[in-house]
């Protein structure tokens, strides 16, 4: 769970992630946060909650990378600590895991009939566009490629590094499911996604760093870096 400035959030997002009958552990990342979110995870009791801090904000990739050196569990889910995604729907995106028929599934937005939000005409408009174009790299047909709602088996997580400290770690979480081979897939999810004023906080930078990401990361140009050395 990584988590930046959401004092306001993540209390009761832990509380609906414990509740889950899913849920083994949970290893927070404060992300260098500023506006008390430190305190109110340290009044959160439960052993199944581990608490990692970063001293200064790195970004979301970068806090991904600690929680994933940390986790024991057999199945990894990515959960922002924003309310925007739902910890009741974690049997949805396990499932496919369950049957034993994938390595990763990808919480979709929009292959779903499932409650949304109503919010950004362009904002949507760009996570389309990107998945467009990651797809077109990756020989995926993703449809959201930019969910932040993300489950891996652990042993897909061990098999790389990931190098993106912020947004761009979703193009690159995609390109390295697609360069090695693993079994994805996708499920329908709702969301319930905040404005800026509530506190989102992807902005334009993100979408031109994820558009790079995208090339710099896809398969044939890694495996065209690994036979340069």
């Amino acid at each position: 769970m990584p988590c930046f400035n959401e004092a306001g959030t993540v209390s009761a997002l832990v509380d609906r992630v414990l509740a889950s009958p899913w849920c083994a552990e949970i290893i927070v990342v404060d992300d260098g946060s500023t506006d008390g979110t430190a305190k109110v995870l340290a009044d959160i009791d439960d052993l199944r909650v581990r608490v990692l801090t970063h001293p200064v904000n790195r970004g979301k990739g970068a806090a991904l990378r600690t929680a994933f050196a940390h986790v024991t569990a057999q199945y990894v889910i990515v959960q922002d600590a924003d309310l925007e995604y739902d910890p009741g729907e974690y049997g949805v995106m396990l499932e496919p895991l369950e049957r034993g028929v994938a390595d990763v599934v990808f919480g979709s937005r929009f292959l779903s009939g499932r409650p949304h939000r109503v919010l950004y005409f362009w904002h949507s408009l760009g996570n389309r566009t990107l998945t467009l174009l990651s797809n077109m790299f990756t020989d995926l047909n993703l449809t959201d490629m930019e969910t932040c709602f993300k489950c891996f088996r652990r042993e897909v997580l061990a098999s790389f590094t990931l190098r993106e400290d912020r947004f761009g770690v979703e193009p690159e979480l995609t390109a390295r499911v697609a360069g090695g081979g693993w079994r994805l897939y996708e499920v329908g999810i709702s969301y319930d996604g905040r404005t800026y004023a509530e506190g989102k906080k992807i902005g334009w930078r993100d979408g031109v760093r994820a558009l790079w990401c995208i090339i710099k990361y896809a398969p044939s140009v890694e495996r065209r870096r690994a036979r340069s050395g």
